[in-house]
């Protein structure tokens, strides 16, 4: 016998949030364009370049604003940034282009395709996933994330949430290749980058001829063997992800083990420190992106039938909207976000992917569960 799911009502603080966040955008719509948004500045987002990894989250926003809102300026401006991003493919900074292809194309072609399956956007998505692919180093079985002498054989936590354009690749051109792919780097991230207590590694250098493993870095996070949050975060949400295209339990597993080591590490917080083993961690800043993509994950975990994570998921972001609702004033959906605090960079700001992720979160609990991954 079918049970029906029960159905859930959202408090009225939820309701209020959602729109409040829709009109954010809308305005944003108004004062930036087609633009392309990093971190903040006295409240402000100013204007960032195209090739920069989070290049696709405005006009991803504006995507994800398409779904409620019937205004056609939104998406001929999200239309207009996406062209901006496939003009890099033949441009000097195209050299600048890396694993976050993912971050640029799926919340833009990926998500235009999705909603309209204009085949010009299925087709910039398959070539993002082309470069994606060709990142690949056999020899340690990594997608590697940077351009660069320097950065020979880096791979990173973050890639995970660049998979999904890899799996999406196969779902829509039936080549299984992309997601062997995708299930070959996953294969090497879950047993180097994650480790037994169920926290993760940033930064994990590979021999490139060998494949063996160097050392671990710290990269954002305080330390090597440190717990940065928004890694965490990226961890819960791409494997969830995988276990969605894949059925595979064990990324499921795997998902909601280090979820329930981030709440965990969390619970004395509410609002994530940018490290939760940063020596001051108490009072360290916070990152409302790293909760933001946590609570996304949740609610893909809760998706894929977990019962615990929608309630989670949901206590998360009220306590984001509590405490880290920017004001009127600012352009960002939400404050006291943290880039790269061992760099000194973007520190207690709006992130424009940490907007991202509040969005999308609060348009699922509404019921606009399709997104971009």
């Amino acid at each position: 016998m079918n049970v029906p799911k029960p159905q859930f009502s959202a408090p009225s603080w939820l309701t209020d949030a959602h729109a409040a966040a829709a009109d954010r955008v809308r305005r944003l719509a108004t004062t930036h364009g087609a633009a392309y948004l990093h971190a903040t500045e006295a409240g402000r987002y100013p204007l960032d370049l195209a090739w920069w990894w989070t290049s696709g989250f405005w006009p991803g926003l504006l995507n994800l604003l398409t779904k409620e809102d019937t205004d056609p300026r939104l998406a001929a401006l999200a239309l207009q940034a996406e062209n901006g991003l496939t003009a890099l493919l033949d441009h000097d900074w195209f050299e600048e282009l890396h694993h976050d292809v993912g971050f640029q194309f799926q919340p833009t072609a990926v998500m235009r395709h999705k909603l309209t399956s204009a085949p010009d956007a299925r087709r910039r998505g398959l070539v993002a996933a082309h470069l994606l692919m060709g990142r690949f180093n056999v020899a340690g079985g990594v997608i590697e994330a940077w351009n660069g002498e320097a950065k020979r054989g880096h791979s990173i936590i973050d890639t995970l949430m660049n998979l999904p354009l890899l799996f999406w690749a196969t779902e829509t051109s039936g080549e299984p290749r992309f997601a062997n792919l995708a299930r070959a780097h996953l294969a090497s991230a879950i047993t180097e980058f994650i480790r037994d207590d169920d926290t993760t590694h940033h930064v994990v250098v590979f021999d490139q001829m060998t494949g063996d493993r160097v050392e671990a870095l710290g990269g954002q996070g305080a330390a090597p063997d440190s717990a940065w949050s928004r890694g965490m975060a990226w961890a819960i949400y791409g494997l969830a992800i995988a276990a969605r295209y894949t059925g595979d339990p064990a990324y499921r597993t795997r998902s909601r083990a280090v979820a329930d080591r981030f709440l965990a590490l969390n619970d004395p917080h509410g609002v994530p420190p940018w490290d939760f083993r940063a020596p001051d961690a108490a009072t360290a800043p916070r990152d409302s992106s790293a909760g933001a993509a946590a609570a996304c994950g949740l609610l893909e975990l809760a998706d894929l039938g977990d019962p615990a994570a929608h309630g989670q998921a949901l206590a998360l972001v009220e306590t984001l909207t509590e405490r880290c609702a920017m004001p009127a004033s600012g352009d960002g959906l939400l404050a006291h976000a943290t880039g790269k605090l061992p760099q000194g960079q973007f520190i207690d700001v709006s992130l424009i992917y940490g907007d991202y992720y509040y969005f999308e979160a609060l348009q699922r609990f509404a019921g606009l569960k399709e997104t971009c991954w």
